[in-house]
C-alpha cells in the first residue's frame, strides 16, 4: 500500500515554502512520525514526519523546490507492501491509469534520459501552456543541460493538464515535468495555477531569507554579504550558510588593499539607463562555457605561439578536385579536412600537444580525437571527431558537417562532446584576422585558425600576392615545451603549404 506524504499547514496566510532539507533518500526505511524532510517559508521552518512506517519509494519535490500547502512531497512503500522498485512502477500505472471525474487518463511527463554523468537540467521553455491540447510526439518543452538541450516530447495525446516545473526550474534526471489528461476537454480546474508567476514575480521585491538561515547566519558570525542564496529568487537557506561557513578563511593579504569579492556588484546605474537594460538569467551552456574556460586559466600555464601559412597550394587543390570530390564522395571539400589531417601528422611528432596531466602523470594518447569548435546560438560547443588519424579528407569533411547540422540545430548527445584529444577552432569565419584561443580542458593543446587574407610576401626573392592566414596555437607549458609546440605549428604550416607531404607522410 502507498502512504502519500504531503505539506503540512503552514500557518494563516502562508501558502507556500521551499523543501529545505530532505533527510532521508529513496530506499531507506522510516519508522512512523520519524523526520522526513524540512521545509521553509517566510517566517517558519516546519519538519514533515513520516505518516505510517515503510520504504520511502519516491521523492517528488527536491530540495530547492517551491510547494504549496497540501502538494504531494514523497510516496512512502508501508512495511510489508512491494519494494521501491516496484512501488515505482506501480505509481507509474496508478496514475496512467486512474481517470478523474471529469477528465480523461492521466499520464505524467517525465525527464527524459540526460546522458551519463548528468543528473540534472533547467527548463529553458514550454512551447505549450495549461489547456493546450497536444499531439503525441508533439514538443512540449527544452531542458537545458551543462552540455546539450534537449527537447521533451508528448507521451500521449490529450490536454496538458498541469505543468510541474515552470521555465527556468531545474529538475532531477527522473522528476516529473507536466501531467496530460488523455482524450478530454481542457479541465479548468487547473488553471489556477496561472497566477503563481506573477505571486513569484511579487515576492522577488521583497525577499525575505529563511528563518533557519537566519539563525544560522547569527550563530556563525556570517553577514549576509558572505553568503550566495540558492533558493527561491536568491534566498539565503540554511545550506547556503553551511557552506558559506564550511569554505576557507582567505589568507591575509601583504597589501593594504582589500580583496576583491568573488563576484563583484556592479557599479550604480542612472534611473535614466537602468529602464533601458534588459537582465536575462544565463543559460546553463554559458554557465559551464564561463566557468570551464576561466578553470582553464586559473589551472593551465596557457602560452600562445603564431605562425602564418601561404594557403595557395591548397586553394589550388582545391579549385581543381572540389567538383570531382563532391560528385563522387556527397559532400563539399572545404578547408577543415585539410588542417585536420595537417595536425593528425603534426601530433604524431610531438605527442605532447596530444596528451593531458592527471594529478602526478602524464597519459599520451595513441589517438586523435579531434575536437571540432562550432558556434550555435545558445553558445560554443564542441563536437569530436573520433579518430580522425585514422580517416580520409572525404569521411573527415562528411562528420564535421553532421556534427555541425546537428549542434546548430541542438542535437547533439553528451557521447560526441566527450573525449577530445585536441581542438581546432575556426574564428576566421567570422572575420577574425588574429587571435589567442583558450584551452579545452584537459586538453594540452588548441589550434586557431583566422582570416585568409591576401597579402604581400616576399618569394624567391620577388614581392609577390598571397592568401595568408594567422596561425595560432595555445599549449599548456606545465607539459608542452617551447620547442615541442614551435616544432607542431612548423609541421602543420608545412603540410599546408605542401599538401603532397600528408600522402607521403614526411
Amino acid at each position: 500500500m502507498t502512504v502519500e506524504v504531503r505539506v503540512p499547514t503552514l500557518g494563516e496566510s502562508v501558502s507556500e515554502a521551499t523543501v529545505a532539507t530532505w533527510f532521508k533518500k529513496p530506499g531507506d526505511s522510516v519508522a512512523a512520525d520519524e523526520m522526513l524532510c524540512e521545509l521553509e517559508t517566510d517566517k517558519v521552518t516546519v519538519e514533515v514526519p513520516a505518516p505510517a512506517a515503510g520504504v520511502l519509494a519516491e521523492i517528488v519535490a527536491a530540495e530547492g523546490d517551491t510547494v504549496g500547502v497540501d502538494a504531494l512531497l514523497a510516496q512512502i512503500s508501508e512495511a510489508g507492501s512491494a519494494g521501491p522498485e516496484e512501488m515505482q512502477i506501480r505509481k507509474a500505472a496508478e496514475v496512467t491509469a486512474e481517470p478523474k471525474a471529469d477528465e480523461g487518463k492521466m499520464t505524467d511527463v517525465m525527464v527524459p534520459t540526460l546522458g551519463e554523468s548528468v543528473t540534472e537540467a533547467t527548463v529553458s521553455t514550454w512551447f505549450k501552456k495549461v489547456g493546450d491540447t497536444v499531439a503525441q510526439d508533439e514538443m512540449l518543452c527544452e531542458l537545458e543541460t551543462d552540455k546539450v538541450s534537449v527537447e521533451v516530447p508528448a507521451p500521449a495525446a490529450g490536454v496538458l493538464a498541469e505543468i510541474l516545473a515552470p521555465e527556468g526550474s531545474t529538475v532531477d534526471a527522473k522528476a516529473r515535468l507536466a501531467v496530460i489528461s488523455e482524450g478530454a476537454a481542457a479541465p479548468a480546474p487547473k488553471t489556477e495555477a496561472k497566477p503563481e508567476p506573477a505571486k513569484a514575480k511579487a515576492a522577488a521585491k521583497d525577499v525575505e531569507d529563511a528563518p533557519a538561515a537566519k539563525k544560522a547566519m547569527a550563530e556563525a558570525g556570517i553577514s549576509r554579504d558572505q553568503v550566495t542564496g540558492t533558493g527561491r529568487d536568491g534566498r539565503i537557506m540554511k545550506e547556503d550558510v553551511a557552506r558559506a561557513a564550511a569554505a576557507p578563511a582567505p589568507a591575509p593579504a601583504p597589501a593594504p588593499a582589500p580583496a576583491p569579492a568573488a563576484a563583484a556588484p556592479r557599479a550604480p546605474v542612472p534611473a535614466e539607463d537602468a529602464s533601458r537594460e534588459e537582465r536575462v538569467k544565463m543559460t546553463r551552456l554559458r554557465a559551464t562555457i564561463a566557468r570551464r574556460l576561466k578553470d582553464a586559466q586559473n589551472t593551465a600555464a596557457i602560452l600562445t605561439t603564431y605562425n602564418e601559412v601561404d594557403m595557395s597550394a591548397i586553394m589550388e587543390l582545391r579549385n581543381a578536385f572540389k567538383d570531382q570530390f563532391e560528385k563522387k564522395h556527397g559532400v563539399k571539400m572545404g578547408f577543415m579536412s585539410f588542417f585536420v589531417k595537417a595536425c593528425c601528422h603534426a601530433l604524431k611528432e610531438v605527442p605532447e600537444v596530444n596528451a593531458e596531466i592527471d594529478g602526478q602523470d602524464i597519459v599520451y594518447k595513441n589517438y586523435v580525437h579531434m575536437g571540432v569548435a562550432v558556434g550555435t546560438p545558445s553558445g560554443l560547443v564542441v563536437p569530436v571527431v573520433r579518430d580522425a588519424d585514422q580517416m580520409g579528407f572525404a569521411a573527415i569533411e562528411k562528420k564535421i558537417a553532421e556534427l555541425g547540422l546537428r549542434a546548430r540545430d541542438g542535437k547533439l548527445s553528451m557521447a560526441e562532446m566527450q573525449g577530445g584529444s585536441f581542438t581546432i577552432s575556426n574564428g576566421g569565419v567570422y572575420g577574425s584576422l588574429m587571435s589567442s584561443p583558450i584551452l579545452n580542458p584537459p586538453q594540452s593543446g588548441i589550434l586557431g585558425m583566422h582570416k585568409i587574407q591576401d597579402r604581400p610576401v616576399v618569394v624567391n626573392g620577388q614581392i609577390v600576392i598571397r592568401p595568408m592566414m594567422y596561425l595560432a596555437l595555445s599549449y599548456d607549458h606545465r607539459i608542452v615545451d617551447g620547442k615541442g609546440a614551435v616544432t607542431f605549428l612548423v609541421r602543420v604550416k608545412e603540410a599546408l603549404e605542401d599538401p603532397r607531404r600528408l600522402l607521403m607522410d614526411l
